[in-house]
């Protein structure tokens, strides 16, 4: 077996944020319309929304505790390490958001919560993946770009979003996401 450098977004990788994002907005605005999961067009979720609406949405994305109560993805911690238990190196390569105060700690904290302590040393917080070396990065984002020419092969976190991508190898935790990545 050939060891592996395995880099895993967070967000719709291993932790839910479109569907708690829903969920809240839901909740806290019962009366305005909504975008379904499954209708998902755009990685960017304000962007979903006409423009009089993308402040609310972004309020409930830059709330304390949004980040650190996200529940995860069903099959994505078992996925993750299953991975590392096979040897491979193991990574969370994330984003943060550009206003940070409550996000950047909060991943942190759930990955504390969710993979224990030991796992926040494999957090890799970065706005610029490409200057991350790995030989894949999972992630759902459909446009990954930065500064360098990656390392890793891009594959796709299969949603609504990105479906359109198709040079790109693509797996979802509920799918036989071994044959594309093991």
């Amino acid at each position: 077996m050939d060891r592996k450098i395995v880099l895993f977004d967070q967000d719709d990788v291993l932790a839910d944020f479109q569907g708690e994002l829903l969920c809240r907005w839901m909740a806290l605005h019962p009366d305005k319309p909504y975008v379904k999961l499954d209708e998902l067009v755009m990685f960017r979720p304000e962007e979903q929304y006409p423009p009089e609406y993308r402040p609310l949405v972004r309020d409930i994305f830059h709330a304390p505790g949004f980040f650190r109560d996200l529940p995860p993805v069903p099959g994505g911690l078992d996925a993750l390490l299953e991975i590392s238990a096979r040897g491979h190196d193991v990574f969370i390569c994330t984003a943060p958001l550009v206003d940070y105060e409550n996000c950047v700690k909060e991943k942190y904290e759930w990955i504390d919560h969710h993979l224990g302590r030991e796992w926040t040393s494999k957090i890799i917080l970065t706005k610029d993946k490409t200057l991350v070396h790995g030989d894949h990065l999972i992630d759902d984002n459909p446009d990954i770009r930065g500064a360098a020419t990656p390392s890793w092969e891009h594959i796709i976190y299969d949603m609504p979003y990105n479906r359109h991508i198709n040079h790109k190898r693509r797996l979802s935790w509920d799918s036989d996401w071994r044959s594309v990545l093991l």
